[in-house]
């Protein structure tokens, strides 16, 4: 939480040959979420746009894994200005933030993490993210310690990786293959050879526009075939799937038979 350093950002900027490792919180538990912490990931996600969490429980799950090795990055559940206000109060400076479609949606969600004159963030105080009133210099620092990471999800969207790549206050861009692959009428079908050779040339793309680029996968292989593509960033499953996966093993091998087959999707 600032006025330290956000090392997310950081790693975004360097994009060195280890692509940071994270892995997706959607089980809207803060103990769970703190567990994950401690697993070994550089960074986690603590997902807002696809589980149960308010902005309360929100804050509880920053609370749990402020104590972790692990950096937070936080997916707001929609580009919306009070929702990034919110949660930034209450600690979040690495945003995600899901399915943005156009310059215009990308200049939004920059300006709604950055106090004024860069941005339209409103000023307060006493909050969590400025450790309620004793960090003298927070608002001083706090739009350079911001992260802001933009999905593209749709091949419309993806189009525009170039342009959005080249707004001021943009640090990285993440491809969602789940919405890519439905947007391209392959619902379900990361692996299929149209969804390979897009999420293949928006690493590209991403690579001569000089930004990071992230992705999601559901299994090990798959996470290292996206590091080959060239994706700067990357993670792994999530809480809930991990725990599903192994759950459905023990309770498969006690049984003495395979886990029936589940859903491909990547998190």
């Amino acid at each position: 939480m600032a006025p330290t350093e956000n090392r997310f950002k950081r790693w975004l900027h360097l994009r060195d040959d280890t692509p940071p490792l994270g892995t997706w919180i959607m089980s809207a538990s803060p103990i769970i979420a703190e567990a994950m912490g401690h697993a070994g990931f550089d960074w986690v996600l603590v997902d807002m746009e696809h589980s149960p969490l308010d902005v309360a429980q929100t804050a509880a799950m920053l609370q749990a894994l402020s104590g972790t090795p692990s950096e937070v990055v936080l997916r707001v559940p929609w580009n919306d200005a009070v929702m990034v206000k919110r949660v930034m109060d209450a600690g979040a400076r690495s945003l995600m933030f899901p399915n943005i479609q156009s310059l215009d949606e990308a200049r939004a969600a920059v300006a709604a993490t950055r106090y004024p004159p860069q941005g339209t963030r409103g000023v307060a105080a006493m909050h969590r993210a400025s450790r309620f009133g004793t960090a003298p210099d927070y608002l001083a620092r706090a739009n350079d310690q911001v992260a802001v990471v933009l999905q593209l999800e749709t091949p419309e969207a993806v189009a525009l990786l170039p342009q959005v790549a080249a707004l001021d206050g943009v640090d990285a861009i993440f491809i969602g293959p789940g919405d890519l692959s439905a947007s391209m009428g392959h619902m379900g079908q990361i692996g299929h050879p149209e969804v390979q050779d897009a999420l293949r040339g928006a690493a590209e793309a991403a690579r001569e526009a000089g930004i990071a680029c992230g992705i999601v996968g559901g299994t090990p292989a798959m996470v290292h075939d996206y590091i080959d593509m060239g994706y700067s960033y990357v993670a792994i499953a999530s809480d809930l799937a991990l725990l599903m996966t192994a759950a459905r093993e023990a309770a498969a091998g006690v049984r003495g038979h395979a886990p029936a087959a589940g859903p491909s999707a990547a998190y």
